[in-house]
């Protein structure tokens, strides 16, 4: 059997993390894969999030709760990709603990996993105000300028991915990158893998308060742009050293 790790980050999450960890662990308690793991990792959060979650352990079998000091969304994925390919996971599959997916689309992404490296899900009819719409229309203008790719939605939490591209792309997105699963989007289409992009559900935010303010996005946003500048120079230096490598042995 596959293993399968579903990833989900939550910082202050005590109105919703109830509800998220139950409905993943019926998902992979309905897929029959002991060794697959829910895997929590609350991001030092202020609220009653980690001790909810901390009293749910011996009722969701799958669930495995991690909690480290805050150190923001993106990082905290970075964290937990990585403890799931440290740990065996074949497949990870990473969402929000805000409840705004749905654990029921998931099934079309398993599906499809032996056909394509990831598959990443777009927010066809978004259901969380014009603000987060306007962000993701610029970050949208933003990758286009810089990297010349044309993502429909780079940003979605809602995606699954193998274990060989993880691996294969993990180590260039940088410690604490606030906008990790952007980059991962960018390294993957960028190396021309083979990812399909799936109509999702994304509906309000199912309770508790967004931590993330105009004023965070727009210094998130800034620092990415810098971020993003330098990973595209590191992308374009290592395509010239293949380049280099590959003229050198035509040449012998």
């Amino acid at each position: 059997m596959e293993k399968l790790f579903i990833i989900i980050p939550a910082y202050n999450e005590e109105d919703n993390i109830e509800n998220v960890a139950k409905e993943w662990n019926e998902i992979l308690r309905k897929l029959g894969e002991k060794d697959s793991k829910l895997v929590i990792i609350d991001d030092g959060s202020k609220d009653n999030t980690c001790k909810k979650l901390l009293e749910m352990k011996a009722e969701l079998e799958h669930l495995d709760v991690i909690t480290k000091p805050n150190s923001g969304h993106g990082a905290t994925i970075l964290y937990g990709y990585k403890y799931a390919l440290e740990n065996g996971a074949d497949y990870v599959f990473q969402t929000d603990s805000d409840g705004q997916t749905l654990p029921s689309e998931f099934w079309k992404f398993w599906e499809n996993r032996n056909v394509f490296s990831a598959i990443i899900g777009y927010r066809k009819h978004r259901e969380d105000g014009f603000s987060r719409i306007l962000v993701t229309k610029t970050l949208k203008f933003v990758l286009y300028c810089i990297f010349g790719l044309k993502i429909t939605d780079a940003n979605t939490p809602f995606r699954l991915i193998s274990r060989d591209m993880l691996n294969k792309y993990i180590n260039q997105i940088p410690k604490d990158f606030n906008l990790t699963n952007v980059m991962l989007t960018v390294l993957l289409l960028n190396g021309k893998e083979n990812v399909k992009f799936m109509p999702i559900t994304f509906r309000p935010r199912q309770g508790g308060v967004n931590s993330i303010n105009l004023r965070k996005i727009t210094k998130i946003g800034i620092q990415a742009v810098k971020d993003f500048r330098a990973i595209e120079k590191e992308i374009k230096n290592n395509a010239k050293r293949v380049n280099k490598q590959k003229k050198k042995w035509e040449d012998k």
